[in-house]
């Protein structure tokens, strides 16, 4: 990932007016940001909450928003304000994306809904919009947070050992996958109007891509009857798929086939369990994982893990140590694919896309509040004494309220 690169990314001339807040919707326009897009962060007069999720914080602001804003500009804006909202159409002139994640209705409550005024009035504008649950439905408008979609989703039943209490996982994944899928969403749309000439209008929500990535839950339910439940590290449908105990360090072997399960019990020098009429075939693997594991461990508990890996590795067999987060950061490996990015004070992970001619880039640290609310309103064409005018009457804002 470049720093301060002038040359042009993939999405270098996109213009996107960025009204969410939290992980979703910001976590989206970063991926978009980090490759070129142009995004104005629009945030409400009391800032994007997650300024304050700490600790830790840099110079009062939160690692989490950190973690999701680089690459953007902020600017203060009251959209309770008929003024603001007037602000808001001005800038919506020359963009071409208006991501929000409002709570459905209050675009519309505003004057601002698409079918209402901005496909009209913008009919290049591809407008989306992150909710919970989306506008209408059992679920219509109720509000939704990562676990509450998790929970609701079935991510809960199918988390933890066997047997444990339903256990969120430990990554906001429900609200990053939203970002990613909406994303995705984003440049279909931008790919559909090189041919249409038009925007359109993205309904994304949270429990659709919950659903979505319920998987194999939802299809093995579907087809055996049966309801999925945790089964720990262990996969559904695949044996051995776990985590395994050696003499040093915990370590996970994916071995999905049988020329993979074969291979691994060369590794192990037990070939006999290849033969073994309990772990013929991955149906009888999965059928009989737990003694599988019992014969796999017996033979691990000798062996130095990591060094196993690395064997495992060579010959071509998924397997890995378990690291915490430290290690992940400290592996070498991390730094030669340029996931980790620093500049001045800011040291964040680097974006996972890379491209041959056209690099993502850091070309803005995440900005505080409001930074640069005059130099977006100049280039909006504002002038200086309605941009005074803007500031004193707290429709535009460069601090929080």
């Amino acid at each position: 990932m470049q720093k301060g690169s002038v040359q042009p990314s993939a999405l270098t001339g996109k213009r996107i007016v960025d009204l969410s807040r939290v992980l979703g919707g910001p976590y989206c326009t970063q991926i978009l940001a980090d490759h070129g897009a142009e995004v104005l962060k629009i945030e409400p007069p009391k800032g994007d909450e997650t300024r304050d999720w700490g600790p830790p914080f840099h110079e009062g602001d939160a690692a989490y928003y950190l973690g999701v804003n680089r690459n953007k500009r902020s600017m203060g804006l009251d959209l309770t304000q008929a003024q603001g909202r007037d602000v808001l159409l001005g800038l919506l002139e020359d963009a071409d994306i208006l991501l929000e994640n409002y709570k459905p209705g209050t675009m519309e409550k505003w004057g601002l809904g698409y079918e209402q005024v901005l496909r009209e009035r913008f009919p290049r504008l591809i407008h989306c919009r992150v909710s919970g649950f989306g506008s209408d439905g059992p679920l219509g408008g109720y509000p939704g947070y990562d676990a509450i979609v998790q929970a609701m989703a079935g991510w809960f039943s199918v988390n933890g050992e066997l047997g444990s209490a339903p256990t969120r996982l430990g990554i906001a994944m429900v609200d990053m996958g939203t970002g990613l899928y909406t994303a995705v969403a984003i440049l279909m749309a931008l790919a559909e109007r090189e041919r249409s000439g038009l925007g359109q209008y993205i309904d994304m929500t949270l429990y659709d891509c919950a659903v979505s990535l319920m998987h194999p839950h939802i299809p093995n339910y579907n087809y055996s009857g049966k309801i999925p439940v945790a089964t720990g590290n262990a996969h559904p449908n695949i044996s051995p798929y776990d985590t395994f105990r050696t003499q040093t360090v915990d370590i996970f072997i994916g071995a999905g086939n049988d020329g993979a399960f074969k291979k691994l019990c060369a590794e192990l020098a037990c070939p006999e369990l290849v033969t073994d009429e309990r772990f013929l075939k991955n149906i009888d693997r999965v059928n009989n994982r737990v003694e599988l594991k019992t014969e796999l461990e017996v033979r691990l508990m000798r062996i130095d893990g990591a060094k196993l890996c690395e064997r495992l590795l060579e010959a071509g067999l998924p397997a890995g140590p378990i690291y915490n987060t430290k290690e992940v950061v400290e592996h070498p490996h991390t730094a030669h694919r340029e996931m980790l990015v620093e500049q001045d004070w800011y040291r964040m992970t680097g974006t996972p896309i890379k491209f041959s001619r056209t690099p993502g880039s850091l070309r803005h640290l995440p900005p505080k509040f409001g930074e640069h609310s005059r130099e977006i309103l100049r280039e909006a064409g504002v002038g200086e004494e309605a941009i005074a005018q803007l500031l004193e009457q707290g429709v535009v804002l460069e601090k929080r309220r």
